[in-house]
């Protein structure tokens, strides 16, 4: 029972990892928060792993939407990928 919980968390992206995919990418809150269909404000809560005092778990989606986006795919429509725009990845300003 341990072992399960165990390799659960263990699978979860943690907000250093987050944060880290983030700056991997070069990409400000708000651009992350863009690409990942999300509020600025998420974005800030994965990246603490709390929401006013109580953990916040990173998704799976959004996990999975993170590889994507390093992956360079920008949508997919349940067959194909559409790829990033050639300015996707760079960060404003």
């Amino acid at each position: 029972m341990a072992e399960n919980k165990t390799r659960a968390s263990a699978s979860g992206m943690t907000p250093q990892q987050f944060r880290h995919w983030r700056r991997a990418l070069g990409l400000k809150q708000k651009d992350a928060a863009e690409r990942l269909g999300l509020k600025k404000r998420m974005i800030q809560y994965y990246e603490k792993g709390n929401r006013d005092g109580r953990p916040v778990e990173i998704p799976k989606s959004i996990r999975l939407a993170c590889y994507a986006l390093s992956e360079g795919i920008g949508d997919f429509d349940g067959q194909s990928t559409t790829p990033l725009g050639p300015d996707a990845l760079e960060a404003d300003g």
